[in-house]
Parts: C-alpha cells; sequence; structure tokens
C-alpha cells in the first residue's frame, strides 16, 4: 500500500498550510502590481501544483515508483488538495470578516 489514512492525512495538511502560504504570497504580488484576479482559480491553481508537487517528493523519499496506480494516487491528491483548499479558504476568509465586523 502505498498511502496509509495516517501519511494521506498528514501530507494533506502539510499541503494545505503550504497552499495557503503560497497563495496568500500570490496574491500579495499581484496586489503589489495592482493586477485583477479572481481568488479561487488562484486557489486552484497553486493547490494543484502543490498537491501534485507535494506528493511526487513523498514518492521520491520513499522511493515509490511512479506506475499507474501511483499516478492516480497523485492526481487524487492534487484534487483532495485543490477540494481542502477551496473550502477551507472561503471559509476562513469567511469567518475573519465575521469576527472583525463584531462591535462588542
Amino acid at each position: 500500500m502505498v498511502f496509509s489514512f495516517d501519511v494521506m492525512m498528514a501530507l494533506i495538511t502539510a499541503m494545505a498550510v503550504a497552499t495557503s502560504l503560497l497563495t496568500q504570497l500570490v496574491k500579495s504580488i499581484l496586489d503589489t502590481c495592482k493586477k485583477q484576479y479572481a481568488s479561487n482559480v488562484i486557489v486552484a491553481v497553486v493547490s494543484v501544483v502543490v498537491g501534485g508537487c507535494g506528493t511526487a517528493l513523498y514518492y521520491v523519499n520513499c522511493q515509490i515508483p511512479f506506475n499507474a496506480l501511483t499516478s492516480v494516487y497523485l492526481a487524487v491528491m492534487c484534487l483532495l488538495n485543490c477540494a481542502g483548499a477551496m473550502v477551507g479558504y472561503d471559509k476562513v476568509k469567511q469567518a475573519i470578516t465575521q469576527i472583525r465586523d463584531i462591535r462588542i
């Protein structure tokens, strides 16, 4: 077995943190250049790149060969990271806005 549940959750957690940091970096660069962008598109692109690279690095580190099955796992990890980043990013941003708007 290539992935155990624990390994998969650890990878998704690490990739989610990396995706959030890189997304904010890209957005700040685009804001500095005064470019218009769609946040969800940036999150999707960054999360797929981070998910693919993170999973590939795990394969190389653990000496797991690239074959049909591991390629499917790699694609699934990209999609899971993308889904998690899209849901997580929007909900966290919404929560911060709601907390900031509360006046006690």
